[in-house]
């Protein structure tokens, strides 16, 4: 079904991948995609692709940090890109290849898991399942930017975990729907 879907999300959003490319290389210099390690399915680390919304080695000089409202590591068009969460379109070929699901908990970067699952109990359980492009801590609750933010998804990632079926997948993906047009017609 992932694949079936995802196959076909590509093909739909391919023009919109294309216009996104061409907006990234004329906003700033750099790789229009990047690539980023995060933890999946059962702890695995895989490689993630996102269209880039940051200066280019915008965490030399810090590290990995939460993003934050008027985070200045982030471009022009990567502000519109995270408010219509277009910079997360290329995560359809990890769908492809198997390391993500359409639906399901976020895939985290390590440094950040390293420091959740030290500080927030049952962090780790989120990984039970395979991470998605969307899910349902992402239609219910607002950008994470915080351990804080990290706990309060957290409560929805374990409530997917418990209860996930091919209908909640189809009201997770209905509302991603449903929030993406929003903000794209206000």
């Amino acid at each position: 079904f992932d694949k079936v879907v995802g196959t076909l999300c590509l093909v739909l959003a391919a023009p919109v991948m294309a216009l996104v490319a061409v907006a990234v290389k004329l906003d700033s210099p750099g790789p229009v995609l990047f690539r980023q390690r995060r933890h999946g399915f059962n702890n695995e680390v895989v490689e993630v692709y996102k269209f880039r919304s940051m200066y280019q080695d915008a965490e030399a000089g810090t590290g990995a940090v939460w993003a934050t409202k008027d985070d200045p590591r982030i471009t022009p068009v990567g502000r519109w890109l995270r408010k219509l969460r277009l910079d997360e379109l290329p995560q359809l070929f990890s769908v492809l290849v198997g390391d993500m699901s359409l639906v399901g908990p976020r895939p985290e970067r390590p440094y950040f898991v390293d420091q959740l699952t030290g500080q927030i109990p049952f962090y780790a359980v989120r990984h039970c399942v395979k991470p998605g492009v969307t899910g349902w801590a992402q239609v219910r609750y607002h950008y994470g930017a915080s351990v804080e933010d990290a706990a309060g998804k957290l409560q929805y990632d374990l409530y997917y975990v418990k209860h996930r079926s091919p209908l909640l997948d189809l009201s997770i993906t209905l509302r991603t729907f449903r929030t993406l047009i929003s903000r794209l017609f206000p």
